[in-house]
């Protein structure tokens, strides 16, 4: 990000807007905006390799392995307005494990961009198929997105639930259906 450039745009936003960028309150904003939006887009800048580290396990273990309550903040790719909720994901495993902690990082890659909640939800399914070949990956997205909750429609309570199903998640209903009793989801 060349931060400089990045600052004088929101130099003349503020301006766009009716407001003075000289003010006080606003003298240092476009810096801090910057800093935010380099945060808050973090995950263009990280590769799943990396991410990973070789933490990927060769285990004879084939029941389903869930992390659930994934915490993530994302922004929305029409409004630049965030999104925000809970990931679940769930594999069962075909010879391969990937440390635990691997898979919030693997939601973290995907949330710090632009984005929509589908394509997050589906890009977090696809690489754990990729990287671990397993019997089946599930993966629900629950979440409140600031452009329905403060413009437009302005509905505070709504929320949206997205999910990527694959193998025998996908296949199987009594798979499918474990999975979402575990994870406490209705109507899913």
């Amino acid at each position: 990000m060349n931060k400089e450039k990045f600052e004088s745009l929101i130099r003349n936003i503020l301006i766009e807007i009716g407001e003075d960028p000289n003010r006080e309150g606003l003298l240092s904003t476009p810096k801090r905006v910057a800093e935010a939006y380099q945060f808050l887009t973090a995950g263009y800048q990280k590769d799943i390799d990396e991410v990973l580290n070789n933490a990927i396990f060769t285990e004879k273990y084939d029941e389903m392995v869930l992390v659930k309550n994934i915490d993530f903040y994302s922004m929305c790719e029409h409004h630049m307005l965030p999104f925000y909720g809970k990931v679940h994901v769930a594999y069962i495993p075909n010879g391969k494990i990937v440390g635990l902690s691997k898979i919030p990082r693997i939601v973290e890659v995907f949330a710090r961009r632009l984005q929509v909640q589908e394509r997050m939800t589906q890009q977090i399914a696809d690489t754990l198929e990729k990287y671990l070949q397993p019997v089946g990956v599930a993966v629900v997205s629950e979440a409140y997105h600031m452009c329905m909750m403060m413009r437009g429609v302005e509905k505070q309570n709504s929320s949206a639930t997205t999910s990527a199903m694959h193998g025998v998640f996908k296949e199987d209903a009594k798979t499918r259906n474990e999975f979402i009793n575990l994870v406490g989801i209705k109507n899913l």
